[in-house]
């Protein structure tokens, strides 16, 4: 799933692209993408796009309004295999993958979905009030204080994984980058919120900041002026994420995982456990006795 440095790298390709320029029309390839029905998709048809915004994982496109009553929005969520592909005018819809194209002057964008269950959804929404409805509300971890994180992060006991990805704590940050964000501030993601210390909850603040901020800027300057055509949660120069038995960059050790139904969390043992292998459902039980509890009981 696209996280906060993919959004704002689509935000960066858009903005010269579509920004001040107007949405001649929408076409859809698949009528289960458009989640709304008021106010109908053909009222933005012709209006200008006036502002692009991130909305948590989701990418908001504001057209220019008559009055404030009829400010009018396009929420775009892309799920976990959704994408834009920029392409010349009129560009024809994917049969397999494509949802829909955004027809400007200057070119079209597609809306594609490589995946068999479609779950990327377009809404149209009237009014600064029901756009708010679509923000899950999490913290903005990139302009929020230390503080204020630390309030989020404690409010309630959780593993520091699922706090970090809970869209209702804090703002885009997804599988993916709580993997690296958790390695750069060398700490388990099973720990309980409620056992950080203040070093260890700055430490992750750092992290949070760093971590996306290095992102953002690294898949900036590697799309440069294109539009990014390999957005992926998955990159051969991440420390741990995708990485299973692959050397950490910072110690060697392989990175180990646990897998929990469809989600597969990476972290390095020696870096971020003090060497504990934390368990994982689908081995320990398969190896029960003969599981190693320590990254140096490994072969």
């Amino acid at each position: 799933m696209p996280e906060l440095p993919d959004v704002e790298l689509y935000l960066s390709a858009l903005k010269p692209r579509i920004l001040g320029q107007t949405l001649e029309r929408v076409r859809l390839g698949t009528p289960f993408l458009l989640r709304s029905v008021d106010p109908p998709l053909d009222a933005v048809f012709g209006r200008t796009v006036i502002a692009l915004r991130r909305l948590g994982k989701r990418i908001v496109w504001q057209f220019e309004d008559a009055s404030s009553d009829d400010q009018l929005f396009l929420v775009f969520h892309l799920m976990i295999a959704g994408r834009f592909r920029w392409r010349d005018r009129g560009f024809a819809i994917p049969k397999k993958l494509g949802l829909a194209a955004f027809d400007f002057a200057g070119g079209t964008l597609l809306m594609t979905e490589a995946a068999t269950q479609k779950r990327a959804s377009l809404h149209v929404v009237r009014g600064a009030g029901e756009l708010a409805r679509h923000d899950p509300g999490g913290l903005d971890v990139m302009t929020a204080g230390e503080a204020a994180f630390a309030t989020a992060l404690r409010a309630e006991s959780h593993t520091l994984k699922r706090a970090l990805t809970d869209p209702h704590l804090f703002s885009g940050i997804g599988n993916a980058y709580s993997d690296e964000i958790l390695h750069r501030a060398r700490l388990s993601p099973v720990k309980l919120t409620t056992h950080l210390s203040d070093e260890e909850t700055a430490r992750l603040f750092d992290a949070c900041r760093a971590t996306l901020a290095d992102w953002i800027d690294r898949l900036r300057s590697e799309a440069g002026a294109a539009f990014p055509e390999g957005v992926t949660a998955f990159r051969a120069d991440m420390a741990v994420h995708g990485r299973y038995g692959k050397p950490c960059p910072v110690c060697g050790s392989p990175v180990q995982r646990i897998v929990r139904a469809d989600n597969e969390t990476n972290y390095c043992a020696r870096c971020q456990t003090g060497g504990r292998l934390l368990a994982d459902r689908a081995l320990s039980r398969l190896l029960k006795e003969s599981w190693p509890k320590n990254i140096d009981e490994l072969g």
